[in-house]
């Protein structure tokens, strides 16, 4: 059995995805970031850096149970477990530079966008045109790459393309005003629309629906999610 961390955003999306591809049993243990539940002593002990997903297998190779932490950590973890969506041995080398491509870069800085264009007290015109532009280029890098292709690996579904679908779908919000932002990287589009159309990407969208996050962007919520923008003591 796998206890999955989870909070409805794009980095536990893409472990859902994997779960409900693999048909892997798996229970939901909701983490409200917003009500900072990551900072508990008891979610510390599985994530010591704070943040979701993460995962406990109750079945793993470390023992009665393994903590693994990181998205993509995460994936590679369930990927070897299963001999599942991991590509050819020819592709490794391809899919690894590929997956850390999102980790280390799309990833980041569509949350950094997102965080200066929503988040942030003061909207400020360098920072909101870095990252627009820095994701706009990730995206442009990928796009480009999809040419011709229907997933980013060789021939096969794997890892990377449930890694890169986590925050594809949050587009609109990247790069808000303008309803249809991913018009403007076609290949992006269409595979991003074959991967969303998968059931178990429906599925994935479903994961911790029946819980109700905290939604309200307070001080509470500030302090949780950015505690870096606050004195230690003040925390």
């Amino acid at each position: 059995m796998i206890r999955f961390y989870f909070h409805p955003t794009p980095n536990p999306a893409k472990v859902a995805l994997f779960l409900e591809e693999a048909g892997l049993a798996y229970e939901v243990v909701p983490v409200d970031t917003s009500k900072g539940e990551q900072h508990s002593p008891e979610f510390r002990a599985i994530n010591p850096n704070g943040k979701v997903p993460a995962i406990v297998d109750t079945e793993g190779a470390a023992g009665p149970q393994t903590r693994v932490f990181d998205s993509s950590a995460i994936l590679l973890y369930l990927g070897e477990k299963t001999g599942r969506f991991m590509g050819t041995p020819a592709d490794r080398s391809e899919m690894l530079s590929w997956l850390f491509f999102i980790a280390s870069g799309l990833g980041p800085f569509s949350g950094q966008a997102v965080h200066f264009q929503h988040a942030a007290p003061e909207k400020l015109p360098y920072a909101v045109n870095r990252y627009r532009r820095e994701i706009e280029r990730h995206y442009r890098v990928l796009d480009e790459h999809l040419a011709g292709r229907d997933y980013i690996v060789g021939n096969d579904y794997t890892i990377a393309d449930m890694s890169a679908w986590g925050w594809l779908g949050r587009i609109a919000r990247v790069l808000p005003g303008d309803d249809e932002a991913i018009d403007a990287f076609p290949n992006l589009k269409r595979w991003f629309q074959a991967i969303d159309a998968r059931p178990a990407a429906q599925r994935a969208r479903l994961v911790g629906s029946d819980h109700a996050f905290k939604k309200v962007v307070d001080e509470e919520s500030r302090r949780a999610l950015f505690p870096s923008n606050y004195p230690a003591a003040a925390q």
